[in-house]
């Protein structure tokens, strides 16, 4: 029996390089969608080079991706590809609509044209319910977006619903709240606090200039987080799947995990930056994971406290190896 082929979109960014990794591990064929030159640096999937099959593809050419469908004719199709940072989707909320649910819909299409037995995982993002009337969410939690961004994710989301009752596509929305490693981009909170926790450990930086302490997010370690998404694909039937860990925490926690790790208080280093404080959000974005738990059986494996201080360890070497290199 011939290997099940996969394909990913945003194959170089954190998700797309755990995703691979799992479905190299499994056996798979991999291929995944580069918008540049395939000889430039596949980011955080550079170290599979030679080990997957890269399609050129850009979420604002619709023809691109409807192309590398027709040519990887996959088992399975990932499309995790997206603008991730949502304070720019203010900024640009046209082209922020055309690459998430404008890509979204021509993948899709193209899956029903081109290879309708393959199986679509697509990400959405647990921001789509906005100022919902309850916390946690679950999967039918009614959706009140409020960023350009949760707009998109949302539309992204009908999508794969709509033409999955319409056209009987095996198309599953994977509802994803916040996932982190020591992959994410040093933009992210996440990133902020861990790598200054290791630059002041290390007499690199004297203190980190942070917005609301109290803000609250659900954070997941990225790599279990793809291995929803995968076991999304196995089961027998398509549907939709919060893939969270159900469990508020605020910045102040993530803060105080990264700066005892290294022995150091948090209170010492953190400053608050007001101009870095967002309009507080009136329902905790917290997600309910029962349905992916009960349905495919998936279970987190690295907690909130192991994923921050994974993350510290990694900054520390990263910096410490630079420290010695110069």
């Amino acid at each position: 029996m011939s290997a099940r082929r996969a394909l990913i979109t945003g194959i170089t960014g954190q998700d797309g390089s755990y995703l691979a990794e799992l479905l190299l591990e499994k056996g798979y064929e991999v291929a995944g969608t580069v918008r540049r030159d395939p000889a430039e640096p596949l980011g955080c999937s550079e170290h599979l080079r030679g080990r997957l099959s890269l399609l050129g593809a850009d979420l604002e050419r619709p023809e691109s991706l409807r192309a590398a469908v027709r040519e990887a004719q996959p088992d399975e199709l990932y499309h995790l590809a997206s603008p991730s940072f949502v304070p720019d989707s203010w900024m640009r909320p046209a082209q922020t609509l055309a690459a998430i649910a404008g890509s979204t819909a021509a993948l899709l299409e193209a899956v029903r044209e081109h290879s309708p037995r393959t199986r679509t995982f697509v990400a959405a993002s647990g921001a789509m319910f906005g100022r919902a009337p309850e916390s946690p969410q679950r999967e039918d939690t009614p959706c009140r977006p409020d960023t350009p961004y949760a707009a998109a994710k949302l539309l992204a989301h009908q999508l794969v619903g709509q033409l999955r009752a319409h056209d009987g596509l095996f198309a599953c929305s994977g509802i994803l709240y916040n996932h982190e490693s020591e992959r994410r981009p040093e933009r992210f909170v996440t990133r902020k606090v861990t790598r200054a926790a290791a630059q002041i450990k290390l007499g690199l930086a004297q203190e980190v200039e942070l917005g609301d302490l109290q803000a609250v997010r659900d954070w997941s370690f990225a790599g279990d987080v793809m291995h929803g998404a995968w076991l999304a694909l196995q089961h027998q039937t398509p549907d939709d799947y919060v893939l969270a860990s159900g469990i508020a925490h605020t910045v102040a926690e993530l803060a105080e995990i990264a700066f005892a790790h290294v022995g150091l208080s948090a209170t010492d280093y953190v400053k608050v930056n007001d101009s870095l404080v967002r309009d507080s959000e009136p329902v905790p974005q917290v997600g309910d994971p029962t349905r992916a738990i009960e349905r495919l059986g998936w279970h987190p494996t690295t907690d909130f406290a192991q994923l921050v201080s994974s993350m510290v360890d990694a900054d520390l070497q990263a910096l410490a190896s630079r420290r010695r290199q110069s």
